[in-house]
């Protein structure tokens, strides 16, 4: 009887495990996303669509003037409600498995818009927070916002340059299918115009998108924190220059991470090596993913701070869901509803000074004439 001792161990084959572990790894990260990514983009369009709508309504609903915050915070709301009309567009890409089913119109107008609400966004802040530095700390104000007019011409103004700024959106983001996920996604496509449009689009959106309005926005909110320091008076900490501070901030942290993200990315193309690069690449379109949907958030979240600290908007808002009749003549971007009658009292108490002053002489004529009289 022989027998032979070659059979599986005379096999020199070897099974690789790290591919399948890479696969089922991959699998998951895959199964995750389209599980969470939805859930996300679903609540965040169910909060920020309320949120907004009862914005626009407490601000067209019996108002008898605009002030210039008033029509600042109307351009914010519709650049919101804009972006948050798209989360449904990536929610439905991520949960696909073919992805993107839009076709190519829907994939360059949602990562436009995505762009237009953020420049739109550090625009007017950083607008808004130069008039708020001028009015705290030099007692100043800017022509302009004292006619309607001309502060909407401003807003479109800022629509416009956002806009062009977009052109990076309208030209190079496409639907087609990627070879390593097999499935079609909205992204953008350089490789017919080389790397230098990439890098000259993303140069623009940093420097003049992003560094430039976030160092404005940066030096005007400190500079206002700077001079309410020095000054502790109840009414000027009270005053509507403080909202832009934590408007301002909570605008940052959003949208700060994306852009540092996409620095990061953007160096990355001129020191990246051969070995590591799929892997390097991977990681940060996932980062950019992320930070892309924290950015989205804060469509969600301005209406909910200007419920937090402006104390006219909080009153309406209440006044409008108990269906009472409301009408105010300040803005809503005030922190207290008790500064409309402030200025009101300060004035009549100037009227009753001169009055006073008049009254206490005559008074003093009539006892210095009758004091020769009775002596």
């Amino acid at each position: 009887m022989d027998v032979e001792l070659g059979g599986f161990l005379s096999q020199n084959s070897t099974y690789d495990y790290d591919d399948d572990y890479e696969y089922k790894e991959e699998s998951e990260r895959r199964g995750s996303e389209a599980v969470l990514i939805p859930l996300l983009y679903s609540a965040g369009l169910i909060v920020g669509l309320l949120g907004n709508a009862l914005l626009l309504v407490v601000l067209t609903l019996k108002r008898r003037w605009w002030s210039a915050a008033d029509t600042v915070i109307l351009h914010l709301s519709v650049a919101d409600i804009l972006l948050l009309a798209t989360l449904p567009l990536w929610a439905t890409q991520a949960a696909r498995p073919d992805g993107w089913c839009f076709g190519n119109a829907l994939c360059k107008i949602s990562g436009a818009v995505f762009h237009m609400n953020f420049y739109c966004g550090i625009f007017l802040l950083a607008g808004v927070s130069v008039d708020r530095c001028l009015s705290v700390v030099h007692s100043t104000q800017l022509h302009l916002l004292n006619k309607p007019l001309l502060v909407h011409v401003s807003c479109v103004c800022v629509w416009c340059i956002s806009l062009l700024l977009t052109i990076p959106d309208w030209v190079f983001l496409i639907a087609e299918t990627v070879a390593s996920q097999e499935k079609t996604l909205c992204d953008y496509n350089y490789s017919g115009s080389g790397t230098n449009w990439q890098l000259l689009s993303r140069v623009c959106h940093l420097s003049l998108g992003f560094l430039l309005p976030a160092t404005a926005l940066a030096a005007c909110c400190s500079r206002i924190l700077l001079r309410l320091q020095q000054r502790s008076g109840r009414l000027l900490k009270q005053s509507a220059g403080v909202v832009i501070v934590p408007l301002a901030v909570v605008f940052l942290l959003c949208w700060m991470p994306y852009n540092i993200t996409l620095i990061v990315d953007t160096f990355s193309y001129t020191s990246k090596e051969p070995h590591g690069a799929k892997t390097e690449n991977s990681s940060l379109k996932r980062a950019l993913m992320v930070t892309s949907g924290l950015g989205c958030v804060h469509a969600c979240v301005r209406p909910l701070l200007y419920l937090g600290l402006c104390g006219n908007f909080r009153k309406q808002t209440l006044a409008l869901l108990r269906c009472a009749p409301v009408e105010f003549r300040g803005s809503l971007w005030d922190l207290s509803v008790a500064e409309e009658v402030q200025p009101e009292q300060s004035h009549e108490q100037e009227k009753l000074k001169p009055m006073r002053s008049v009254e206490c002489p005559l008074s003093a004529d009539e006892h210095t004439q009758k004091s020769p009289a009775e002596i």
